[in-house]
């Protein structure tokens, strides 16, 4: 109990893990995960000492069977995360629901490392604060489950900025010790270069926390340390990515050009109309930032930054000024860099998740704020369930799809339906194919095409059901058979408009996916 008033963070943790262990098994794979856990389960060749003198190693064997997509992907995560999820699958899981409760728990790590930074800048209760309403935002909390991509990320970079900032703040207060700034400065790399690994805007977090030790060290030392720091990180860096192991510098240039223009040719639905996703109007990401956060995040974000910097000015101390403006320039930089270059978007925003955190603990301030402005605690604790009863209440209501989230300025994910993208991975294949199964129990066997992703669907599928690929056997569709589309850009509407619905997946008016009978 002692332990729980030191760190009120561990109630946050303990609440969340105790829902998650509840509720992973819920969440249906998503568009991108098989082929990238295949991926997951072919990179321990590349580790492997036996296999490197064998006489006929061969780097590509570590890349799966989608080496051509995944290869210049940073695989830094799934290497940490697999001998996990073996261990969690020994326990009687199958596959993906042991890579999805372990992808929940990684996000609680980012949990507790967002609760960690934001007690630099105040109190342990707001920060918990800021936590709570960062774990809960229903966007994040859905992406935590079946994302491998963009919420890992997000961990390593919150971990490479707060554990920056400490090695800095160690070798400040002991520029001449040994133990606690080299422990600080190995953890920071470490966090940097699994950060790199992962996505290659990694960088970027040691750009701030470069920026951070300009301010704080004398020239010497910070040279030093500094290059310490850098070598570390592209040490973890070229470990944990074997892409970059035949020729580090050109192979990550070529990471680099490739993630920044990021080709896709898909289409989404923005506004109500359908875009290339290279063609997107630059209010895309403002439009989705305010309609897929909470309207509390959102006035809390605008209220904690007036606070902050009024707080900053009062003070007039420059230190307060160089880590705030880090803080805003964390979001502002990939802000900036999508509304002026317009890179291809899709998938929401989920390649800038990790732009979020500066959200919310700035709207810390503005929970400390109220914590120091209202006395009575039945007030404070009304006005705090307040603040938080959008998220918990899509929370609930739209589980296991909560990333479908839209808030009422959409008119929620009723009123987002047709407008905008919303169970734009597919996840729904889970619930529909196994109330298919049901419906289908007794028959000997049902013909099933998939619209798009039809790995996704055999997962779940039973034997009695033969799975095909929409695309590849249209012309193998006869009558009584069954085609399972999703709305993604208005799929549906486009597959056998007047052929009967015989199952839908939906939240409130929102369809995210059906399965028709051919007539």
């Amino acid at each position: 109990m002692q332990k729980i008033r030191q760190h009120p963070i561990l109630i946050l943790l303990i609440i969340n893990i105790v829902i998650g262990l509840f509720t992973f098994r819920n969440y249906g794979l998503s568009w991108d995960e098989p082929l990238f856990y295949d991926y997951a389960n072919a990179l321990p060749y590349a580790y492997s000492p036996q296999e490197w003198f064998s006489g006929n190693f061969n780097l590509e064997n570590a890349y799966g069977t989608s080496g051509t997509d995944h290869a210049n992907r940073g695989p830094a995560y799934i290497i940490l995360a697999h001998p996990v999820v073996s261990a969690v699958e020994s326990l009687g899981l199958d596959n993906a629901s042991a890579w999805h409760l372990v992808n929940f728990l990684t996000f609680q790590l980012g949990v507790y490392l967002l609760y960690r930074l934001a007690k630099r800048w105040m109190s342990s209760s707001a920060a918990l604060a800021s936590a709570a309403l960062f774990a809960w935002q229903p966007l994040l909390w859905g992406h935590a489950f079946f994302n491998p991509k963009d919420p890992p990320f997000l961990v390593f970079f919150i971990g490479a900025v707060c554990f920056g900032f400490e090695m800095i703040d160690a070798l400040e207060k002991d520029p001449k010790g040994m133990w606690k700034p080299l422990v600080s400065t190995l953890l920071a790399a470490f966090f940097l270069g699994i950060a790199t690994s992962i996505r290659v805007l990694g960088p970027l977090a040691g750009v701030f926390v470069g920026i951070y030790a300009f301010s704080k060290l004398k020239m010497p030392a910070l040279i030093k340390h500094l290059a310490m720091y850098a070598a570390l990180a592209i040490l973890f860096t070229f470990i944990a990515w074997p892409y970059l192991w035949t020729n580090p510098l050109q192979r990550f240039i070529e990471a680099f050009g490739f993630m920044s223009d990021n080709p896709t040719q898909l289409k989404v639905l923005f506004n109500g109309q359908l875009y290339s996703a290279d063609e997107l109007p630059r209010r895309y990401l403002p439009f989705l930032l305010g309609l897929t956060l909470t309207e509390s995040a959102l006035l809390l974000f605008v209220i904690g930054m007036f606070v902050a910097f009024w707080n900053q000015i009062k003070k007039n101390s420059s230190l307060i000024i160089t880590s705030y403006s880090l803080l805003l320039f964390w979001f502002l930089i990939p802000f900036a860099y999508v509304i002026l270059r317009k890179p291809p978007m899709y998938d929401g925003y989920r390649h800038f998740l990790f732009m979020l955190p500066p959200i919310f603990i700035f709207a810390g301030f503005a929970f400390e704020k109220i914590f120091e402005l209202i006395k009575p605690r039945w007030a404070i604790g009304a006005l705090t369930f307040i603040l938080f009863a959008p998220a918990i209440y899509n929370l609930i209501q739209l589980h296991p799809y909560e990333y479908t989230y839209y808030n009422s300025f959409a008119g929620g994910t009723s009123g987002a339906f047709r407008a905008y993208e919303t169970d734009y991975w597919l996840t729904c294949y889970k619930d529909a194919v196994e109330q298919f199964n049901l419906q289908t129990l007794r028959q000997a066997q049902s013909e099933l095409f998939i619209k798009r992703e039809p790995y996704i669907a055999a997962y779940y599928a039973k034997d009695n059901i033969t799975i095909r690929d929409y695309r590849a056997e249209f012309g193998k569709i006869q009558s009584g058979d069954y085609v399972l589309v999703n709305t993604r850009a208005n799929e549906d509407i486009k597959t056998f408009k007047d052929a009967p619905v015989v199952l839908q997946i939906r939240r409130g008016n929102a369809v995210f996916c059906e399965i028709k009978k051919i007539p």
